[in-house]
Parts: structure tokens; C-alpha cells; sequence
């Protein structure tokens, strides 16, 4: 009798200091705050996190027991929640349960422009589905812990719980290198704009996006795609950002370049030639990538005209159409160096007319453009002409673009684009 007391007692006491060990949800124990980790969500409020593109959390999520819970009440176009702050660099871990039949989806790197009615045609999604219950045949890259419509997941590792039992997820992005980790397994990972990334992007379900997947920051998303589906523990450790060096053009082709319009661009003797075309209209060619902060090097020569430009943190909007800030490449007299926005202010800096006969039309002339958060400086054969903060700059992001002005007869030649991040 007495050695089946003390066995009792001992079960009991192991359960005692079972329960009393186990990590309480939501919160970050005191390693996890040494290391840096974050909170996003914090087991009793909505706080920071609101609707996409809104104010505050109208779409359909609550907090439910401790867990982030939609109700189930959204659609492809409605239900996203986003956190208030962007990040880029990062680990993020949570745990998630779906119910029978479910469909949702992790989203990050969203961005939030006029012209986006939905986050993902912009941010990467970590698919989040009930595999063994949807009610429809489930291709590879539509299951549970894909790399949504991109890269499909390892499935010789891949251990999913059935519907109303948790999961634990991790998403890794470091510097392009991505991972995608789900109950203690790395189940793909991939590099983010590389050929093979850029090959799949352009020939599935994203041609019709071209923003899709570029930005190298923006907001976490989560969508109710007109199921229940629940959160908690969402954490999220950042990671630094890794100085590059680049050079964006060969000398030889247009690879990791993209054309828009009619206009001509071309290579000849090692350098990249703009021209007009028989439409005498817009033209731009832009980076594949984007590029946030960086210094950036070129050398042009006005061969006829020279109204072109550099465009920073530039996306198209539609077509030919391309909503930045632009770095002025102009004759004489029409300020070379300064900054226009377009679709919006104009001019935002004009350089002095002292500083006109610095532009050598007919010759090489080399440029610097420098983008730091809000600051924009730029230099024209080692004269600086421009100086401006502008917050509306620092909340850009986008791709590095030349432009071929409207109206034909235009003809300019770059080479030695060399770019540092």
C-alpha cells in the first residue's frame, strides 16, 4: 500500500513540474528576449496588427482563447489582417490550427500600394491548408507549408497534423535565402531572385503580378479565406541586412533587366543603348529586383536629345506606366540631377542654374545616385546637385529603371552601372 502511495505521489508531482515547465503561450521566455525575439501578437489584443490597406481590425479576426482566430467570414478578396510595422530580414515561428477542409495562408514582404486590392500580389505566402479534408483534388504547390504557387515541399519530410490539431511553423528569410520549416522539419527552401526563382515566377500563376515577390521588406499578412483557422505563439527574431556589391549590367546582353514599351534597348560595343522607336513614346527598362538603399555609379552619353532619367524605388503600375521618383538625365538647361516624382508632386528638387554647363551633352558624363531611407544625393561629374529628405521617398520601395522620354529622337548610351548595398 505504502509503495503505491509513493508511486502516486511521484506521478503526481512529475505532472506538477510537467505543467509547471511548459512554456505559457504567448509569450517569450528569457532567452528568447536575450536573442532578440519579438512578440507579434500578444495572446489578449489585436494590437498591432489592422486591415489591409485600413485603420484598425474591421476584417473578420478576433482573439479567441488566446489564439489570433478568424471567423471565417472572408473570401481570395476580403478577411487580410497585416502587422502595422515592415520587416525584411527575419525568422518568424508560430503555431496554427485549421478547421475541417480549411484554406489559409502566411503572407510577408507585403506591400501596400493604391493600384493592390489583395496582399498576395505582392508578398510570398506560406500556404496554410487542411491537406487530408479540402474539399477539392490539391496540387503540390497549393498543400500545407508550400511556397504558394511557387515551390513545393519535401514530402518525404514532411509531417502535417489533421485539422483541429496544432502545428509549428517557421519561415526563414535571410538576405534571400529562404526557408520554409513545419513541425520541427525543413520541409524547402530556395534563393529568392535567382534565375530559377525568376523562371517559375514568369511562366505559373504570377504573370499577370509583375511586382510579385520583389520587395525586400513590407508587412506579415494573415488571410481568412472563408475558413476558421487559428493562431498563437507568432515570433519573430530579424536578421541583418548583408552589404552587396553589384554589377547590373554585363556589357554583353540584358540579362537582369526588364523592357516596358515599344522603345528600343539594345547592346553595342559593350554598351547599353537606348533609343526611340517608330511610337516616339515612353520606354523603360527596369531592373528585375529590387533595391531599397544603395550608391549607385553610371557613366552616359547624350548621343541625340538625351531626355531620359533614373528612376529609384520605381514599379510599374500598369503597362508602360511607372510611379517613382526619378534621377534627371536631360539636356542642357532641363536639370540634370534633379529629382521628379512622377504620378504625383513633379519636381521635388531643381538643381541651381549655376550648375547647368556641369552636364557635357555629346560626351561621357559619370553619375552617382545615393538612396538612404528618406535622403536622396545625387552627383554629376563629382558636383553634387542634389540633397533632399523626403518622407515620402523613405516609405518607397521599387526597382532601379531607365527611361526613353516621349517624343522621339532621343538616343543615350550607359555603361559601368556598378551598384552598392
Amino acid at each position: 500500500m505504502k509503495q503505491k502511495i509513493f508511486l502516486w505521489s511521484m506521478i503526481l508531482l512529475a505532472g506538477i513540474f510537467t505543467t509547471s515547465c511548459k512554456q505559457a503561450d504567448n509569450k517569450l521566455t528569457e532567452q528568447e528576449a536575450a536573442d532578440g525575439w519579438l512578440l507579434l501578437f500578444d495572446g489578449n489584443t489585436l494590437n498591432g496588427w489592422r486591415d489591409f490597406k485600413g485603420e484598425g481590425v474591421n476584417a473578420p479576426w478576433i482573439v479567441e482563447k488566446g489564439t489570433l482566430a478568424s471567423l471565417g467570414e472572408g473570401s481570395d478578396s476580403t478577411g487580410y489582417i497585416v502587422t502595422e510595422k515592415e520587416y525584411g530580414n527575419f525568422i518568424l515561428t508560430f503555431d496554427w490550427k485549421i478547421s475541417e477542409g480549411g484554406n489559409s495562408g502566411v503572407l510577408y514582404h507585403v506591400v501596400e500600394r493604391p493600384e493592390y486590392k489583395v496582399p498576395y500580389v505582392t508578398g510570398p505566402e506560406y500556404q496554410i491548408v487542411d491537406d487530408f479534408g479540402f474539399p477539392a483534388e490539391l496540387e503540390e504547390w497549393q498543400k500545407a507549408g508550400a511556397d504558394y504557387a511557387m515551390y513545393t515541399c519535401d514530402n518525404e519530410k514532411k509531417q502535417l497534423n489533421k485539422a483541429g490539431k496544432w502545428n509549428t511553423s517557421k519561415i526563414v528569410f535571410d538576405n534571400g535565402k529562404v526557408e520554409h520549416w513545419l513541425n520541427g522539419q525543413k520541409v524547402l527552401g530556395f534563393e529568392a531572385w535567382s534565375d530559377d526563382w525568376f523562371e517559375r515566377r514568369s511562366g505559373g500563376k504570377w504573370d499577370f503580378a509583375p511586382e510579385y515577390g520583389l520587395a525586400r521588406s513590407g508587412h506579415f499578412a494573415l488571410q481568412d479565406h472563408g475558413d476558421r483557422v487559428w493562431y498563437k505563439n507568432i515570433k519573430l527574431k530579424e536578421l541583418p541586412r548583408k552589404p552587396s556589391q553589384e554589377t547590373l549590367f554585363n556589357g554583353k546582353d540584358l540579362t537582369g533587366w526588364e523592357a516596358y514599351g515599344t522603345e528600343l534597348w539594345y547592346v553595342e560595343d559593350g554598351e547599353l543603348v537606348c533609343e526611340s522607336g517608330p511610337d516616339k513614346a515612353y520606354g523603360y527598362l527596369g531592373t528585375r529586383k529590387y533595391y531599397d538603399d544603395f550608391d549607385l555609379t553610371l557613366e552616359f552619353r547624350q548621343v541625340s536629345n538625351g531626355n531620359s532619367g533614373v528612376f529609384i524605388r520605381s514599379y510599374i503600375r500598369t503597362g508602360v506606366n511607372v510611379s517613382g521618383w526619378q534621377a534627371e538625365v536631360a539636356p542642357p538647361g532641363n536639370d540634370t540631377g534633379g529629382i521628379y516624382e512622377s504620378y504625383g508632386r513633379g519636381w521635388l528638387s531643381r538643381i541651381p542654374d549655376e550648375k547647368e554647363t556641369i552636364l557635357k551633352m555629346g560626351e561621357w558624363n559619370k553619375m552617382r545616385i545615393k538612396v538612404a531611407g528618406d535622403n536622396v544625393q545625387t552627383w554629376l561629374n563629382g558636383e553634387m546637385m542634389t540633397d533632399l529628405t523626403d518622407e515620402k521617398i523613405g516609405q518607397g520601395k521599387g526597382r532601379i529603371m531607365l527611361q526613353i522620354h516621349s517624343g522621339g529622337g532621343i538616343k543615350v548610351r550607359w555603361r559601368n552601372l556598378q551598384l552598392t548595398e
